[in-house]
């Protein structure tokens, strides 16, 4: 059984024929596996590309094995280089959050719907800013500093969660672990 992160993954599971359970039923998973908008060479992450961060973020952490699966363009030397950081935020608090992220360095940016007028609305009927820091020099002082603004949900810092890695290359596929 699995656990849908967003009404799309429910959807297409239900296509698929795979059976859906909750949290609720069952409040620990035995392995997660899901994909990487950025990882680097300790798998530390970030993801919420697809703006279903908090609940992905969530699963990994009832899992007791989170697995990242990525290709070779998104991994890294350093998180948020090229790669902008997602970041939930309650609508209600959107103007003084984007004040207080952009205080701590980032170009924030309102990430805008595909197809329909206004912004990107996360199954929680959150909105996602997308947040460009640049290199991140230390991403758990980073992740501290963002949850502390009122109105942050949760961030697309995923540090400490994946034991393995799987990376696609043109020729092979690397699995790389985290060191314990």
């Amino acid at each position: 059984m699995g656990v849908p992160t967003s009404y799309q993954a429910s959807s297409a599971a239900i296509q698929a024929g795979i059976p859906l359970t909750s949290l609720d039923e069952h409040p620990s998973l035995d392995i997660s596996v899901d994909g990487a908008d950025q990882i680097d060479d300790k798998l530390q992450a970030i993801k919420g590309g697809g703006a279903a961060l908090l609940r992905e973020k969530v699963v990994a952490s009832a899992s007791k094995r989170y697995i990242l699966i990525a290709d070779e363009r998104k991994l890294t030397k350093r998180l948020g280089e090229g790669c902008p950081l997602p970041i939930e935020v309650l609508s209600f608090s959107l103007g003084t959050a984007v004040k207080g992220i952009e205080r701590l360095g980032a170009k924030a940016v309102v990430r805008q719907a595909k197809g329909k007028l206004g912004p990107v609305v996360t199954d929680n009927g959150n909105v996602i800013v997308d947040a460009d820091f640049g290199e991140m020099e230390t991403p758990g002082k980073l992740e501290a500093e963002l949850k502390a603004i009122p109105g942050v949900l949760e961030t697309g810092l995923f540090l400490d969660y994946a034991q393995i890695a799987y990376v696609g290359t043109k020729d092979s596929i690397i699995e790389l672990k985290r060191e314990q």
